[in-house]
Formats: structure tokens, C-alpha cells, sequence
């Protein structure tokens, strides 16, 4: 079964497409930044996508070791700050050219003030015993990054205050009030600091929503607290059941779950003195659990090139959550594809939602056509470079999409597609046919590798007076990239490329 649908694209029209795909990414806890394979999933990343910022929980945990306590020769209690795992982190950080976006939390177990805990690797979610205390740890962290990269370099590090504080897992009680006394003294310890740091929350996620971001703006406004930027969460799940290991549930309208962001959108608007302020998706994904087989399929590529063309019309950044799967909150996997966050299995392994990202990184231009399934940007030099999708979420089909792009000279055109698909680019059905094994030897793991590259694909044609049409063949839940441009060409002297065959047969015109 085959859609087909005909798009003829002009050159006097430019439509609008906010291309923030590689603004942000999430990672896991900070500490985890210590392990090799974490780097290494990292580098991969950067190569290829190139974010720009990178949020993640743990900075103030006892993993990273920065709050300590001693007692002096009176008996009182003083504070000390020990930076050697945030060098390490912040350094490699730098190394790979991402910079980071400052999420604080969670609470140091010797300034906590109760044990309440989440994850395997137990986060305190309970306020400080002191403020004055977590304002010196605040502000201590941010003077340190200062003196050891730089005023003007640090500044422009946005900064989180909390996570998730509207679920009583990751807020003791999900005290609203409690957490607006720490928004509070965080701002206001951020902006003691310098007040060109960029500070933000309330870090939501999909729960009470619409009452804590009213709520918050109307604290913000009655304190006279000018945050420089508004977050939330995005997720697209509905509630998923266990399995096992694992968690399953359905994928939820992509229109529907667009609109709540809309309605966040129109309520900072609401406010005569938050209007048109930031709004930063700092975490997003299909399912919000890191077990869910869903994260490592095409419909989870598919489904994301669909997020990713239409994210920037209500928001300042989207960052998915997260780049890689050295990722440890119900534990650590037991196989290379257990359905976690990342973009990147364990070994390594890009997965189809990687290469959503790698394309949607590589529009950029002057759009000339957006739609459900594709967007088409033209270059400074003529050519021409888009994205398509096949997003199938109830019936699968094929969809052909036949293009006419406006070209006005009448030459050789080469159109290169790189394409992800159920068979190609795909190394979770590798991993699945050879037996789904759990850990994988040095052999396997290279065989998913090459597995896990887009299939690519280039023929030649000659554009006409009526500029350049074609078409593109997308499986169910594929995604495309493709570039057309101009031949230039650069033939040696004496050498034919058919030696000696019939020259017809190879022209694939």
C-alpha cells in the first residue's frame, strides 16, 4: 500500500522553520561523565550532531563530591568545596566543544534536610537545611567555573534551578511553596554572583502543570523576580505497563501533546511582564522511562522528525533526553537495546532517533517548504538539502513523495539520499535476528556498528525548464535525508569510469 503526495516547491516563497535541534541535549546524573564508554558516546555525538549545550541531574550529589563538612577548633561546623570530579567533567565537556546548561541539584546528603531519595542512585529531593548554606554552595560552584574557564565564558552557561519539582518523587511533598523559597535564594544567589548569568525553572513536567506555572509566574511577579527564561518538560507516553525489565504503552497524539505546549506558551504570555519570555523544553522524548523498547525503533525516529519540525514555533530550545545509554535511574541495562533514553546504545551503537538528529542538524538554509512529512531548505550556493518522514502510528504504508524543485539552468544534477529505515540503519533488528544477546563480544558489537549506518543512495538526472522533479521512497516509519546539487565536474584526463562497457548502461538516466 503506497501514499503519494506532490509537492511543487517554488523559490519566491520563504516559510518559517525554527531549526533548534541541536541547541540542548540531556544526559544522565554528572558523575556518570567519569566513565570512558560515557566519553566516548559523547564524542560520537558531537561529530555528527554538534550540540551546543548539555543538562543532566547530580551536580551538587555525593557521586561529585563537592559539598563537604569539617569541624573547626571552636566545634562549628564549616563548609568546604572540593572541585576535583567537576575539572574532570567540565574539562572533557570543553574538550568535545559543548558547553553546559546548569541544572542545580540535587540536595548534598550532609546539608539535606531529610533522607527522602530517587533513583538507583539516590538523589536527595528534600530542601536544604539551611539556605544560607545552599547559597554558599551556589555561589562557590559558579565563582570556581568562573576563575577556572572564565567570566565571559561562564556567564553564558544558562542555569536550572531543580528538576521536576511538581512530583512529590523529585520535591519532597511537591511543595510549591517550598520550592518557590528555593527558586527564590537560587536566583538571587545566581545574580549576586553576576547578573548576566541566565536563570530559570520551574523545570515541570506534565503533572498539575497549568497550576504550577500559573502559580510560579505570579510568585515571580509578586517578589519581583524577573527569571530570564521558563522550563518545562515534554513527553509523548501514555502510562506504560510493566513487563519484566521493560515498560509499554502507546505513543500519544503528536497534535494533541504539541498542544500543551501551546497552552504553556499562551499562559507566560498571560503575564504583561513574562511575555514573550524563553520558554526552554529542557527535557523531551516519546516514553518518560529508560526501558522502554520504544526509544530504540524507527517509529521513535519517525515520530521525533515530526517533534523536531514543529518544537521551534513555541519554544527557545528542545533537549532530548538523552544523548547516550551510560544511564543508570532504574539501574544499569542489562542489554545494548533495552529500550533507554539515549541516542547512542551501549557499544557505541547510534540508533534511528541519532540519525533523526543528524539531519534535521544539516538543514540549514532558507526554508521553502515545510509540511507533515518534510522540509526543504535551500543553501547559499544553489543547492538544495531537506528531511522526510514517514510517521506511521496506525496503518503502516509506503509514501511517495514526488517533488519539482525551481531551477533555472538546464544541467546535470546529482540527488543523494541517506536513509533510515526498518532494514537499513536499524541495528536493534540485527541484535534481534542474531538472538538478542545481552552482552556482546568485540565481533558482534562492530557487526551493529556498520549495521547502524543510513543506507545511502545517488542517481543523476538533468533538470528541464520546468525546474527538478523526482521522487523519494519512504518505507513505514523511515527517515530521509537528501541533498541536490549541481555537478561539478572534475574528470581526469583519459580515465572513463565504464572501461569499456556499454556507457548507456550506467548513465541511470
Amino acid at each position: 500500500m503506497e501514499k503519494q503526495i506532490r509537492y511543487q516547491i517554488g523559490n519566491e516563497t520563504e516559510c518559517s522553520f525554527k531549526n533548534h535541534a541541536d541547541y540542548c541535549v540531556g544526559t544522565g546524573r554528572m558523575g556518570l561523565a567519569l566513565q570512558q564508554q560515557y566519553q566516548e558516546q559523547l564524542k560520537l555525538v558531537q561529530e555528527q550532531i554538534g550540540f551546543r549545550h548539555i543538562r543532566g541531574h547530580g551536580i551538587f550529589c555525593d557521586d561529585m563530591a563537592i559539598y563537604q563538612e569539617y569541624t573547626d577548633e571552636s566545634g562549628s561546623i564549616r563548609a568546604e568545596y572540593n572541585f576535583t570530579y567537576l575539572d574532570m567533567v567540565m574539562d572533557a565537556y570543553q574538550k568535545l566543544g559543548i558547553k553546559p546548561f546548569l541544572e542545580l541539584g540535587f540536595m548534598p546528603y550532609k546539608m539535606a534536610s531529610g533522607d527522602q531519595t530517587v533513583f538507583y542512585w539516590k538523589g536527595n529531593v528534600t530542601p536544604p537545611k539551611s539556605y544560607e548554606a545552599w547559597s554558599g554552595l551556589v555561589q562557590a560552584v559558579l565563582l570556581h567555573l568562573i576563575e577556572r574557564y572564565g567570566r565571559e565564558e561562564v556567564v553564558t552557561w544558562p542555569v536550572e534551578v531543580w528538576n521536576e519539582p511538581n512530583l512529590p518523587g523529585f520535591w519532597k511533598d511537591a511543595d510549591r511553596e517550598e520550592y518557590f523559597r528555593l527558586f527564590q535564594e537560587t536566583y538571587y544567589a545566581v545574580k549576586k554572583t553576576d547578573s548576566r548569568f541566565l536563570t530559570g525553572g520551574p523545570a515541570i513536567c506534565g503533572v498539575d502543570d497549568v497550576l504550577w506555572l500559573e502559580k510560579f509566574l505570579e510568585f515571580c511577579e509578586a517578589q519581583d523576580l524577573k527569571p530570564d527564561f521558563i522550563t518545562r518538560h515534554h513527553y509523548m507516553f501514555e502510562k506504560p505497563e510493566q513487563c519484566g525489565h521493560y515498560s509499554y504503552g502507546a505513543l500519544r497524539d503528536p497534535m494533541t501533546a504539541l498542544g500543551e505546549l501551546k497552552v504553556s506558551r499562551e499562559i507566560i504570555d498571560s503575564f504583561e511582564t513574562f511575555k514573550g519570555l524563553p520558554m526552554h523544553i529542557t527535557e523531551f522524548n516519546t516514553s518518560y522511562s529508560p526501558d522502554s523498547p520504544i526509544h530504540d525503533t524507527t517509529v521513535n525516529a519517525a515520530y521525533v522528525a515530526w517533534l523536531l519540525s514543529k518544537l521551534g514555533d513555541y519554544c527557545e530550545s528542545y533537549s532530548y533526553w538523552t544523548f547516550g545509554d551510560i544511564f543508570e535511574e532504574k539501574g544499569v541495562p542489562f542489554t545494548p537495546f533495552h529500550g533507554g533514553f539515549g541516542l547512542v546504545a551501549n557499544g557505541t551503537i547510534p540508533k534511528p532517533t541519532f540519525w533523526t538528529f543528524a539531519f534535521f542538524n544539516k538543514l540549514q538554509g532558507r526554508c521553502i517548504h515545510r509540511s507533515d512529512e518534510l522540509i526543504v531548505v535551500q543553501k547559499d550556493d544553489g543547492s538544495y538539502c531537506a528531511t522526510a518522514w514517514n510517521l506511521c502510528l496506525e496503518q503502516k504504508e509506503c509514501l511517495r513523495l514526488y517533488l519539482t524543485l525551481p531551477e533555472k539552468e538546464e544541467e546535470e544534477y546529482c540527488l543523494l539520499t541517506k536513509t533510515v529505515d526498518e532494514a537499513h540503519g536499524n541495528p536493534r533488528k540485527i541484535w534481534h535476528d542474531m538472538g538478542e544477546p545481552s552482552w556482546l563480544s568485540k565481533e558482534e558489537t562492530q557487526i551493529l556498528k556498520d549495521s547502524a549506518q543510513p543506507v545511502i543512495h545517488t542517481e543523476t538526472f538533468c533538470a528541464s525548464s520546468c525546474g527538478i522533479s523526482f521522487s523519494i521512497l519512504l518505507q513505514p516509519n523511515a527517515v530521509v535525508w537528501f541533498q541536490l546539487k549541481k555537478i561539478k565536474k572534475c574528470k581526469d584526463r583519459g580515465y572513463d569510469y565504464f572501461c569499456g562497457e556499454d556507457p548507456a548502461a550506467g548513465t541511470g538516466n
